[in-house]
């Protein structure tokens, strides 16, 4: 009896819902862009124009005629979005939540492949939200710019001083970095891709409590490769 019961309330309320979304149109469109470890290019104005360009426009239509799949099939075919969930409110809001793919680096191999990656090493050819990102050149392969590049744009897009001062690494045929800053007027050595993260944080000491003094110029080339050091090669004069 209570099994029967069970089942009678749960298709009640089934009903219910149904009828009463007959009566409830679309007031508004709610997007929500969830957020990563990195800041994303993304926003709900850009979603909004996705929708407006695929001539989905929710508002004013019936909330049981809007096709909920439809739409997240329309965003997720979109290179810059990773996930996208779509469902309808009970108030009569339709709720978009998204996850943007982030890129964080672009490649510009010596063989001529020109693509972006994103945080987690995945190809990307879409640059219409791309802005002040490193450049990768020289001797990259996919492979190379999936298990290295990744991580290491993933890392300078977490940091703010780097995101801004690393304009471009270039790869070298032995497969090791060199890093070539905004500010300075110098080449910066980072050796093996292995302790990335401790090898900028002691970049970031010697800029600033040596060049800051000694002056950003004096330098050609800076070495970072081996631990606890920092080696430097004068400019000539």
């Amino acid at each position: 009896m209570s099994c029967l019961l069970g089942v009678y309330l749960i298709l009640a309320a089934t009903v219910f819902n149904k009828s009463s979304e007959l009566n409830v149109t679309c007031q508004s469109v709610h997007i929500t862009i969830e957020k990563g470890v990195t800041e994303g290019f993304l926003t709900p104005q850009e979603i909004q124009k996705m929708l407006d360009a695929e001539n989905i426009k929710p508002v004013g239509k019936a909330i049981n005629s809007i096709n909920t799949r439809q739409i997240e099939e329309k965003l997720k075919s979109k290179e810059i979005i990773e996930k996208a969930q779509c469902y309808k409110a009970q108030s009569g809001n339709l709720c978009i939540d998204v996850k943007e793919r982030i890129p964080v680096m672009r490649v510009m191999a010596a063989n001529g492949e020109d693509y972006y990656i994103d945080d987690h090493g995945n190809r990307m050819k879409n640059a219409d939200y791309v802005c002040n990102l490193a450049i990768a050149t020289g001797a990259v392969n996919h492979r190379y710019a999936k298990r290295v590049l990744a991580p290491v744009g993933k890392l300078i897009m977490q940091d703010p001083f780097w995101r801004n001062e690393v304009v471009q690494l270039n790869v070298l045929h032995d497969g090791t970095l060199e890093l070539v800053p905004r500010v300075g007027d110098h080449i910066v050595y980072l050796g093996k891709p292995v302790g990335i993260k401790r090898k900028l944080e002691r970049l970031r000491k010697f800029y600033k409590y040596g060049l800051n003094q000694a002056g950003w110029n004096m330098y050609s080339r800076i070495s970072v490769e081996l631990d606890n050091q920092v080696i430097c090669k004068k400019r000539p004069h």
